[in-house]
Parts: structure tokens; sequence; C-alpha cells
């Protein structure tokens, strides 16, 4: 040691290093904490090509973990400003949740209807029976040719989601 630094000099300039070091090292730990996993992270989008939905037949798809509706509707279906045109085919796309509870309803000829208290949603995902306050709700997604993301929005998710509030 040098005569101008004492013992208690160096004590603490020790201590004030490795004070910053552990300081520094929460910091990195708090902030690994705080970022989504890479599995939350891959959830966020997903792929559907339209292409291969039978018409009258919905399928249903995951996206961060709820279903997601894709119905492609025949001719003798309802017109909805909902519906998603795709060349000549329309589409419903909706998340797969009853708007009362959260159930998740199931297809049955030409409507979906949940089990848990009765409510029904036609083929353009409205509510027709039951206690649902509102339509099945429309997901976030963008069109690319017949593949559509979910969890983007494209211009034909804002254009339905106008036309849904209209």
């Amino acid at each position: 040691m040098s005569k101008e630094t004492n013992r208690r000099d160096f004590i603490g300039y020790s201590f004030a290093a490795v004070a910053a070091v552990g300081g520094a090292a929460s910091l990195v730990g708090m902030k690994q904490a705080w970022d989504p996993l890479p599995s939350v992270l891959a959830g966020g989008f997903t792929t559907v090509d339209l292409a291969s939905v039978k018409a009258g037949e919905p399928e249903t798809f995951v996206w961060r973990g709820k279903p997601i509706f894709v119905l492609k509707k025949t001719a003798d279906m309802e017109q909805s400003p909902r519906d998603l045109h795709v060349g000549a085919d329309r589409f419903i796309i909706a998340v797969g949740l009853c708007t009362h509870l959260g159930c998740i309803p199931a297809w049955a000829k030409d409507k979906w209807k949940c089990a848990c208290h009765g409510g029904e949603y036609n083929t353009s995902a409205k509510q027709t029976f039951g206690p649902p306050p509102r339509p099945l709700d429309l997901p976030p997604f963008s069109l690319k040719g017949t593949v559509i993301t979910l969890g983007e929005q494209g211009p034909e998710h804002q254009a339905i989601a106008a036309a849904m509030k209209a």
C-alpha cells in the first residue's frame, strides 16, 4: 500500500467494487427474469394456410394457448361484414372462447354451441341465443395470399374490425 492510502480506504474501495459487480449481476438477472421465455415469443405468431380448410367444416388452431376457429363458408351460409374474402372464398376467423364465461363452444352442424350455459353463435360468429354478450372475438391477423398470420394486424383485420364496430 502507498503512504497516501491507508487500510480503511482500501477496504472501502474493495467494498464499493464488490457492491458494483453484485449490483450489475443483479440487474442482468432481473432483465433475464423480465424477458419473455423463448416459448412465449415463438407462440406469438401462428401461420394458417386457408387453402387446406374444407368448406362447411371449421378447423381449430391454437394461437397463444387459445383456440382459433377458421370456417370456410359454403354458398348457402349467410353473408356477413365479418367475412374474410380470399379469392372467391369466404372465411370466418374467431377466437374460440365463449364471450360469456370463456368456455370453448363446439360445432354443431351449422352453429357453435357452448355447452356450459347454452350460448349459440351462427356461422358468422354472432351470438344468436343464450347469455353471451357479444360475438366471438376477432384475433389480430394479416393475410398474404392464402396464408394468415395470427398475432399481427393487417389491413384485412382492420377492415373487419371496423365493420364489426359499425
